[in-house]
């Protein structure tokens, strides 16, 4: 990503200049998988990888929208988006949009805008490139509109766009990341309250990098199995007579076993110790005791492995070679069912690595990963 890309963008597509360039990054969560939605405690990362949003409004109330990564031109207007009328990936940015209006932006006295985007986050690799492209509308069309809401209303326009609009059933965790990231540090956010703490990683002053795996095997939180854990964690609460999952400790769990049946009791179970392990890693990293956090990201992958069932065998892969080459810890990252997985390493074991993963995913009949380091980058912002 880069604003001089989404500039040249716009100016091809829309024959002008933009009023300004917003962007807002991708995330990593280091650890936190499938509790924001059930209120519970997550700790990513906004990463360095970003998509960039150059908008004008209009004098009119046509809205068109531009991408680099996809050639059709989105052609609507105003009133179409309040209504909700649009499909396709341009849910993303018209949901969005669409989001103000039902939190009480008067669209109907609002101008037109004219939108390009250009991202360099990964698709389908559980990094979040919905959430960036969400947030860089937002933030552009809070300054353009003179909205001024704060980031957590924000993130919660997001969030809504994300689920009506497109029609996914996820948290509030990738939009939060996305606009309160800071360099350096992690976004440890209380998906319930929304209060959030920025929580210092050190680890380039460790000698250690993030690596990010991308497996290339794509998920889609729209359909498949993403709504069925969120159902099963529905029905556990349920029937445990709590309103969310949050609301369970350690201590419920055999009681939980009693009430529930097995595949729901195993879901439940890993909400409430990834909620534990999101706690603990907090306290861990606030010590600078990286190796005890990396215990923990290893055994949430397990978790997400044995008792949510949202892992794959190329990200077990990817987990199994990182810790056979002295990871200090690994795990999958995002929603699951592919995506990427993410290893905590030495930084002269970037490279080892990689070669280590791409022997054994060719040794498997795997597609090629992408491997690459992200380090903690600022959250959603003007750029110019």
């Amino acid at each position: 990503m880069s604003e001089q890309s989404a500039r040249d963008l716009f100016a091809a597509r829309f024959q002008g200049a933009p009023d300004g360039v917003w962007a807002a990054p991708g995330r990593v969560n280091l650890i936190g998988e499938h509790t924001d939605y059930n209120d519970g405690f997550v700790l990513p990362f906004a990463i360095d990888r970003s998509t960039a949003a150059a908008l004008a409004l209009r004098d009119d109330r046509r809205v068109r929208v531009a991408s680099t990564f996809d050639a059709a031109l989105v052609d609507t207007t105003l009133d179409d988006v309040a209504e909700r009328r649009f499909a396709g990936w341009s849910a993303y940015p018209l949901g969005v949009a669409w989001a103000f209006g039902e939190a009480g932006t008067d669209l109907a006295g609002q101008r037109g805008f004219d939108l390009a985007l250009d991202s360099d986050v990964p698709v389908g690799a559980g990094l979040s490139s919905s959430a960036a492209i969400e947030m860089a509308t937002a933030v552009a069309l809070n300054d353009a509109w003179r909205v001024d809401a704060d980031r957590a209303a924000l993130a919660r326009l997001g969030r809504r766009a994300e689920n009506i609009a497109v029609g996914a059933p996820t948290g509030i965790m990738d939009q939060c990341a996305s606009v309160f990231g800071r360099a350096d540090a992690a976004v440890f956010l209380d998906c319930r309250s929304l209060d959030v703490e920025q929580v210092r990683l050190g680890f380039a002053e460790a000698g250690l990098v993030l690596l990010v795996v991308d497996t290339r095997v794509e998920h889609a939180h729209a359909t498949g199995g993403y709504k069925d854990r969120r159902e099963a964690c529905e029905r556990g609460a349920a029937a445990l007579g709590v309103p969310a999952l949050r609301d369970l400790g350690l201590d419920d769990l055999p009681r939980a076993e009693q009430e529930l049946d097995p595949v729901t009791y195993r879901r439940v179970k890993h909400v409430v110790t990834e909620d534990d392990r999101v706690l603990r890693s907090v306290d861990a990293l606030k010590a600078g005791d990286v190796a005890a956090f990396g215990r923990l990201m290893v055994e949430s992958h397990a978790s997400m492995r044995d008792d949510f069932e949202i892992s794959v065998p190329e990200l077990d892969a990817v987990v199994d070679v990182a810790l056979a080459h002295g990871a200090v810890g690994a795990r999958m990252t995002g929603g699951g069912f592919g995506g990427a997985a993410i290893a905590l390493v030495a930084a002269d074991a970037v490279d080892p690595l990689r070669e280590a993963v791409a022997e054994r995913f060719a040794a498997s009949g795997y597609r090629g990963a992408a491997a690459f380091p992200v380090v903690p980058a600022d959250g959603a912002r003007r750029l110019a």
